[in-house]
């Protein structure tokens, strides 16, 4: 049996060394962009939600302050590395008539629902921003729905 050269032993170890900051670089940045499309989906999605929600036949609509409770009911499962988690904004326009006697006012006219999010990044953030112009931490993600009144 034949074993390693004596100048050979230790460079396993050594090898490993030199990789190991690679690899975690990678499976971090995986995972950390990995929450921030996890985040863009919610947003896209309260988004939708809420101009769902406004736009469906009641009498009388929704409010304003309904639309984005709604919105910041379905955003509750964001994700975020700040010391104070960041709140969705919301904007809804236009203001939605919330008389009984303009219930049919606004058929098939649009009504925009946008959110927009500030993402920290735990470890990625400062780091990119050294190498890439124009990045920012936080990254603010937004997502915005339109749909005509029924």
């Amino acid at each position: 049996m034949m074993g390693l050269p004596s100048k050979q032993k230790g460079a396993e170890i050594i090898e490993f060394a030199l990789i190991l900051p690679f690899l975690l670089f990678i499976l971090f940045g995986i995972m950390e962009f990995g929450i921030v499309l996890y985040d863009k989906a919610i947003i896209t999605n309260a988004s939708r939600e809420g101009a769902r929600s406004g736009v469906a036949f009641k009498c009388p609509l929704l409010t304003t302050a309904q639309i984005q409770a709604v919105v910041t009911n379905y955003s509750t499962g964001l994700v975020s590395f700040a010391a104070v988690a960041a709140v969705p904004v919301i904007t809804v326009t236009p203001t939605p008539p919330t008389t009984i006697t303009n219930c049919g006012a606004n058929s098939g006219t649009g009504l925009t629902v946008s959110v927009s999010y500030s993402y920290n990044f735990l470890i990625f953030g400062n780091l990119f921003a050294l190498f890439a112009s124009g990045f920012t931490n936080p990254l603010v993600l937004s997502a915005t729905t339109v749909m005509n009144y029924e």
